[in-house]
């Protein structure tokens, strides 16, 4: 095991733990401002592509956690969806939206709105979500089985009012 993938379970799983023991007494934001000096950290020591791929892991990861323990899979992608609106709501990140599927490509874009998540997050004209990256990835594999691409295109830290995700089948 690589030092680098020992750190991501050590250091997020760190974060996933106190987030799980304090609940809903955890404010999202704190929850968030911790991942955002996480990753200040892991760029620091690794390099900021490092970082960067150490949240997308560790979101994909649990990504596709939730979608074993918290999603019916047999639902359409309609259903699945609905799911996660649900949970987005429950868990205080926000309002979930597909904006735009491309049944033929398989490119869904996805919206996050109504900032429940990111105040009181530094401002730093940078996404902060690799991890949001990553466990839309992971939901999306094991629902499809496919092989997903995700990337942010715009976020609350840059001063829009969503987040906005392009999700799209790799070739």
């Amino acid at each position: 095991m690589s030092d680098l993938y020992r750190l991501q379970w050590n250091v997020l799983g760190n974060i996933e733990e106190g987030r799980e023991n304090l609940g809903s007494s955890m404010p999202v934001a704190v929850y968030r401002l911790m991942e955002y000096s996480m990753r200040e950290a892991l760029e620091t020591e690794y390099g900021k592509e490092a970082s960067a791929e150490i949240f997308r892991k560790a979101g994909a990861a649990a990504g596709r956690e939730l979608a074993a323990n918290a999603l019916d899979l047999s639902k359409d992608i309609y259903g699945v969806v609905a799911q996660l609106q649900g949970l987005f709501k429950e868990l205080q990140i926000g309002v979930l939206r597909v904006e735009k599927m491309e049944e033929e490509t398989g490119t869904l874009y996805l919206t996050v709105s109504e900032d429940l998540d990111c105040s009181g997050l530094p401002v730093t004209g940078e996404t902060v979500c690799f991890y949001d990256e990553g466990m839309i990835k992971g939901i999306l594999e094991a629902y499809t089985n496919k092989q997903y691409d995700v990337r942010e295109i715009d976020c609350w830290c840059t001063g829009s009012r969503v987040c906005r995700f392009r999700a799209c089948v790799k070739a």
